[in-house]
């Protein structure tokens, strides 16, 4: 899988192509605007990015994970918030439906979805539930045949755009015997009472993703709402993460790339004591180190898929690939900015903007530090 080939290098080429003449000319201004880009989502809806891979039965393009993670490196490459639009729309969006749901819910929900028409958010983390997100507070008790939500959620992607259809969020549906809680997933649709996107963030960096504050004051929802089996909710969303781990790093590689070619094309161009600023080894080292980076990173990636593809355990190469991958993003964007000088600090930069975006992608969906804790429980310390 290290070299592409076929359905794999077309798709690869036809996203890039995408991604340099459409996602790219908007990203700046979008960033600056904090403005969502719907015309985009449109777009990759009719390309049939968000539903790769989901079956065709669903709405979907019967790809797989893989063809997404290709994706999703192109369009991380250019702008990171779209990327994320659409990681977030099918990892933590459609793929629970997808993995857990009934067949009406699959039926129901999948097909918009993958069309790029609706999107649906993940309500996992809490004020006091980030990475310890057994430590949720919210709660849903059955009143008749209706749950009844009460709580927060906080930092959920693509739960309050104008085409957003719902969220699923874990709640605490009662206690085992054990006395631990019992954390189920449930459906609340757009529009349901009690239940509200706060305003927006105004973030760091993804600003053109949309990411909300959640509150639930007796939001009802019918007992069918329930995704999976009750009391999996939090076990079935740490499988949900492991996939998305791989997305993430997919993403992570496009940045990485991006900041290793514009610091080529700059230092090819800038010059300074009368040469181009490439024939310093100072920077043509710094380029070189960054390469290697990407490269690796991409491999870590390539791996982790390849194993989940064939159906085997892929934890560990998971954390690794979006750790070294995040790492990579956030230290070539550290160091294009330096190659760049002054021009890197300008927001007008695409290195600009990968120093201000990467940073999250080493917390988002894990931090690194939740990720050296899986390795090193891989290894069985």
């Amino acid at each position: 899988m290290a070299e592409l080939e076929g359905d794999y290098a077309e798709l690869k080429n036809t996203v890039a192509d995408f991604a340099d003449k459409v996602v790219a000319p908007q990203a700046a201004e979008n960033d600056r605007e904090h403005r969502f880009p719907y015309d985009i989502v449109a777009q990759m809806g009719e390309m049939g990015l968000f539903g790769l891979p989901i079956p065709e039965e669903y709405g979907g393009m019967g790809g797989d994970y893989f063809a997404l993670a290709l994706a999703l490196e192109e369009l991380g490459r250019v702008d990171q918030s779209t990327a994320m639009t659409v990681e977030a729309g099918v990892g933590l969006g459609m793929m629970p439906i997808f993995k857990f749901g009934t067949e009406e819910q699959k039926q129901t929900l999948l097909p918009d979805l993958a069309a790029g028409k609706a999107l649906a958010g993940f309500g996992l983390t809490e004020p006091d539930a980030g990475s310890d997100a057994g430590a949720t507070k919210t709660t849903a008790k059955l009143d008749g045949s209706e749950w009844v939500i009460n709580g927060a959620k906080q930092f959920i992607t693509n739960s309050g755009t104008d085409i957003t259809k719902f969220v699923t969020v874990t709640a605490v549906t009662g206690e085992r015997e054990n006395g631990k809680k019992e954390i189920s997933t449930i459906i609340v649709p757009s529009g349901t009472e009690g239940f509200v996107a706060e305003k927006a963030y105004d973030k760091v960096g993804w600003n053109a993703s949309d990411t909300h504050p959640l509150s639930f004051s007796d939001a009802r929802v019918p007992e069918e709402n329930l995704l999976g089996e009750r009391g999996r909710g939090y076990a079935n969303f740490l499988s949900i993460l492991d996939e998305g781990r791989i997305a993430i790093a997919a993403v992570s590689v496009g940045a990485a790339q991006c900041c290793v070619d514009d610091s080529i094309a700059y230092a090819r161009d800038r010059k300074s004591f009368g040469q181009p600023i490439s024939q310093f080894q100072a920077i043509s080292f710094k380029i070189a180190r960054m390469q290697a980076r990407v490269h690796a990173a991409r491999l870590a990636y390539y791996d982790a898929a390849r194993l989940m593809l064939a159906g085997k355990p892929f934890k560990s190469e998971a954390a690794i690939a979006k750790m070294i991958g995040s790492e990579a993003a956030m230290d070539n964007a550290r160091d294009a900015t330096q190659i760049h000088g002054g021009y890197g600090f300008m927001n007008e930069t695409r290195v600009a903007r990968h120093y201000r975006d990467s940073k999250i992608l080493e917390i988002g969906e894990g931090t690194t530090e939740v990720q050296l804790m899986l390795i090193a429980r891989g290894l069985g310390l």
